[in-house]
């Protein structure tokens, strides 16, 4: 890749985007990143490693064509439902933007197992919700079928930011106690992969589009239960921390959004199944859980857990 290639980043102040971004900024390359407000913390954060500021959003994604020229490649990334049918509408929107432009590479990421969604255990009966996966689904259709010269296809499993906030005391409201407490049968595998790595792979795919070519890759760099999850994470941070598996009653009860008890149950019942051999000839490095937490060690805010509350 040239080295005054410039690269478009969708969610740059974004944990996918953001790493992808900051991947691509280490190699050298340019980085062109959309963000909502240049004057944020993250925005700011990212101008400081280098990195072309975009003032906009994919709620107008046609007005993007003219910071989109010229681009070698783009990173996708959209945020679920807002229930206003924004995925789907900015997924496709900036699908058309990057054609229109002309660009000869488009990276996009989506989820794990979204093409074997209809033989999801009571999929007929409406079991799951069937807009998130149907949305992610004709993204990447469409991703595959604008006639772009390359594309490829990032699908990660759990990742492991879900366990740092903002999104863990939502997520995960118990864990600030030492109580790994969710909805997920104690002896279902959970494959978890770091938002650092989605960056990698994003950051691979556009600086060596080649071999990543009309390439779909699920992402899975370690596959546990809640069990050793918690496990790893009292070794880890020295503190003691206890996996609860939960029946979804109990997870809303303790305060557990529905839509992620629901996407929680979905680990029992359908579950990811990345081959994760596949991953290592892409040459790309994966961190451990172990060693994703050591580098979080800071952002962890956990008291070992007491049984008295």
């Amino acid at each position: 890749m040239a080295d005054n290639s410039v690269f478009f980043i969708v969610g740059g102040t974004g944990t996918q985007g953001g790493f992808t971004a900051r991947h691509l900024l280490k190699a050298g390359a340019r980085v062109r990143a959309l963000v909502r407000n240049p004057s944020s913390e993250k925005a700011q954060q990212l101008a400081s490693l280098g990195a072309e500021l975009v003032q906009g959003d994919l709620n107008d994604a046609e007005a993007l064509v003219p910071a989109l020229e010229g681009v070698a490649g783009i990173f996708s990334v959209q945020r679920p439902d807002d229930g206003t049918d924004s995925e789907l509408r900015h997924g496709l929107g900036l699908v058309a933007a990057a054609k229109r432009a002309g660009l000869p590479h488009f990276v996009h990421s989506s989820v794990c197992q979204v093409d074997e969604r209809e033989d999801f255990p009571g999929w007929a009966a409406g079991r799951w919700n069937q807009k998130y996966w149907t949305d992610k689904w004709a993204i990447e259709e469409a991703v595959r079928d604008a006639g772009f010269a390359r594309w490829t296809i990032l699908r990660p499993s759990f990742i492991l930011q879900n366990l740092l906030p903002p999104k863990a005391p939502v997520l995960y409201p118990q864990l600030a106690q030492g109580e790994l407490l969710a909805p997920i049968n104690a002896d279902a595998a959970v494959q978890l992969i770091a938002g650092e790595d989605i960056g990698r792979f994003g950051a691979a795919a556009l600086l060596h589009p080649a071999r990543f070519d009309r390439e779909t890759i699920e992402l899975s760099a370690e596959t546990m239960t809640i069990g050793e999850m918690a496990a790893t994470l009292g070794k880890a941070l020295d503190v003691e921390v206890r996996a609860k598996a939960v029946g979804p009653d109990e997870a809303l009860a303790a305060g557990m959004p529905a839509p992620w008890v629901r996407s929680q149950e979905w680990i029992n019942e359908a579950g990811y199944h990345v081959d994760e051999t596949l991953l290592p000839a892409y040459g790309v490095p994966l961190m451990s859980f172990a060693s994703w937490i050591s580098a979080h060690r800071d952002e962890f805010a956990i008291r070992s857990f007491s049984s008295s509350g």
